[in-house]
């Protein structure tokens, strides 16, 4: 591939007068089709700029008065246009040269500055364009030192409307290209041109508004600073200085703003307010900025609202790209497999519990093994327990709930057998120390204390004696909501049946009802495939739940949200084509859902079912699974 030297005689873009584009005095963004890009300057970041854009199809002209730096960008790019990454191969790409400047732009549709950092320079060469380009045509200054704003001194506003910085760093190796307004500029030339950048494997970043030095090179401006500073003071040697600084940023590649939210946005300002302090600083702001988000509670990955990221953004699962700080707030997973896969001899007696990472990185670690069909699971971490219930022989009444310590120390029996029959999903009421279980086949929803006394049955629709084939009024799923006062559960209803149901009652039994006799129950949703476990997001006032049903509604994950008059609208499937889906639970604190399925997999989503993970598959059967703060 050799790139020709621009000739009026070569260039196969050349049209007469009365070809040219008639643009309208209301300007609109530039057709690129058949149009080049103008680079103003073939030195070593022009060069490069061209590459970027002729190795993904666009045609490219690079301009500068020394023949010598044409040839040499032509070269450049014929040589090494590979290290870019190009879509197109080598003989397709157009790039041109030329010394001289109106046949250079004449029709371009983007026009890049490149000229040495010298602001009359840059004046005059924005001043010139402006009498020699087409008018729809959008004029960039690559400058890293120069607002865009200042290079219009000699434009007329309209012109200026077209101007904008776009600032390169060292492409390939560095992606990153800076859009800065003019102060004029349209706005909606940054959408547009963040979609070319894009398609020319660049990542385009916007500045919101002006500012000297953009973002990077006004940070970097900062961080030098303060490195003069600590050379100046003896604080270190420039040796030291760097082995820090690469152990920490470039080895491990610390985001300031990931590092930020993990350590804490409140803590962040701490130490802000003592070098203000200490050193006589003034805060230009930072302090009132920090305050901002600490008052609204978004204090960083250690809490629910997030801090400078989104909730949940440090906890990565395998397939993400995880820096140091990934997963110092994420919990730790505490899952309950039946034992179905991996002793079928002993179907009902090779249940376990298990201990994995939010990441599914982890090894899961066996804590219990030999467990009667164990389903339900919860934490009560102020006691330090992990409490389960085990189902037993589904036709015995020899269901149990225990407990052991979080390692799996002093398992005990809380629940003897016989007490309860099917023991299903549990719930914890950490504050005050009470558990709460639904009853499958015993068709009840009780209540204890943690350590098991109190037993208090809260619902009953039925003996399992005489009413056990009615699966309509078996208790599944359970879910406290303790500021509303109310307990939510499931019905499920006959296998893949359409008669599933989710109810909700006081906390508190009425006065003179019992649980067969309370008048408060109320009937949130019917006809669904076969609802299982769910959960309860008081803040966001919404139901969360597995559903184990047939297709298209079942094996799925669902949502629905209450209203202010207190009712729920219709739920929203969040997730299709889990493989029986059945436990939930909710990561309030990341806003993060997980749920598992009897194929033996863990999920994570998004609060609103988006992001959708799946890790520690095929190592199980899944059923019930509880996490524990970090």
């Amino acid at each position: 591939m050799l790139f020709p030297v621009y000739t009026p005689a070569s260039d196969p873009m050349a049209t007469s007068d009365t070809d040219q584009t008639i643009i309208t005095s209301k300007w609109r963004l530039p057709s690129t089709s058949q149009r080049p890009i103008a680079i103003l300057g073939g030195g070593v970041l022009g060069r490069r700029i061209g590459a970027c854009w002729a190795s993904t199809g666009y045609r490219v002209h690079i301009r500068d008065p020394d023949a010598q730096q044409v040839h040499g960008a032509l070269q450049y790019i014929n040589n090494e246009v590979w290290r870019y990454n190009p879509t197109i191969s080598p003989d397709k790409m157009l790039v041109y040269g030329f010394q001289e400047l109106e046949p250079a732009v004449r029709d371009a549709w983007l026009v890049i500055e490149c000229v040495p950092e010298k602001l009359d320079l840059k004046i005059d060469v924005f001043a010139q364009l402006e009498k020699i380009v087409q008018p729809d045509v959008i004029l960039a200054s690559n400058s890293s030192s120069y607002k865009s704003r200042e290079v219009t001194a000699k434009v007329k506003l309209e012109t200026a409307k077209r101007i904008l910085n776009m600032h390169y760093f060292i492409p390939p190796d560095i992606r990153i290209v800076e859009l800065m307004t003019s102060g004029w500029t349209h706005e909606e030339i940054f959408p547009f041109l963040q979609q070319h950048l894009q398609k020319s494997g660049m990542i385009p970043v916007v500045a919101h508004q002006e500012s000297t030095g953009f973002i990077l090179n006004r940070v970097w401006a900062a961080i030098k600073r303060e490195c003069l500073m600590v050379l100046n003071e003896g604080v270190a040697s420039p040796e030291e200085l760097d082995t820090v600084w690469n152990e920490m940023f470039v080895k491990h590649g610390v985001p300031p703003c990931e590092l930020m939210d993990s350590v804490g946005l409140d803590t962040v300002s701490l130490i802000e307010q003592h070098y203000i302090h200490e050193r006589n600083l003034q805060d230009n702001g930072v302090i009132g900025f920090l305050q901002k988000y600490i008052k609204e509670g978004r204090l960083g990955a250690k809490c629910s609202k997030g801090g400078l990221y989104p909730p949940g953004y440090t906890t990565k699962t395998a397939g993400e790209n995880q820096g140091p700080y990934a997963n110092v707030h994420a919990p730790a997973l505490y899952i309950l497999d039946l034992g179905l896969n991996h002793n079928p001899d002993q179907a009902y007696q090779s249940g376990r519990i298990l201990r994995g990472s939010a990441d599914g990185k982890a090894p899961l670690r066996i804590l219990i093994d030999n467990l009667p069909m164990p389903d339900g699971i919860a934490l009560c971490p102020k006691k330090g327990k992990i409490i389960w219930g085990n189902m037993g022989v589904p036709w015995k009444n020899d269901g149990s709930i225990m407990s052991c310590n979080l390692d799996g120390s002093h398992v005990k029996t809380i629940v003897p057998p016989g007490v309860v029959h099917t023991p299903k999903q549990i719930a914890v009421d950490d504050d005050c120390e009470m558990i709460y279980f639904s009853d499958r086949e015993g068709m009840r929803v009780f209540r204890c204390h943690v350590d098991g006394s109190g037993l208090e049955c809260l619902i009953r629709n039925g003996d399992w004696v005489t009413g056990f084939g009615d699966q309509t009024k078996w208790c599944v799923g359970l879910a406290l909501a303790p500021c509303e006062g109310k307990f939510y559960w499931t019905q499920k209803g006959p296998s893949k049946g359409c008669q599933g149901r989710i109810f909700r009652a006081n906390i508190t039994t009425p006065p003179g009802h019992d649980a067969s006799t309370r008048d408060d129950i109320e009937c949130l949703f019917s006809e669904l495939p076969e609802p299982i476990d769910l959960e309860v997001d008081e803040e966001s006032k919404s139901l969360y739940w597995t559903d184990r049903g047939e297709l298209p509604y079942g094996n799925s994950l669902n949502m629905a949200t209450e209203g202010p008059d207190g009712t729920f609208g219709k739920n929203k499937i969040l997730a299709r084509n889990l493989h029986e889906a059945i436990g939930i639970t909710l990561d309030k604190k990341n806003r993060h859902i997980y749920a598992t399925d009897l194929g033996g997999a863990v999920y994570r989503f998004n609060m609103d079912g988006s992001d959708r993970r799946k890790f520690y598959e095929d190592e199980g059967s899944f059923a019930g699974i509880s996490l524990l703060d970090n």
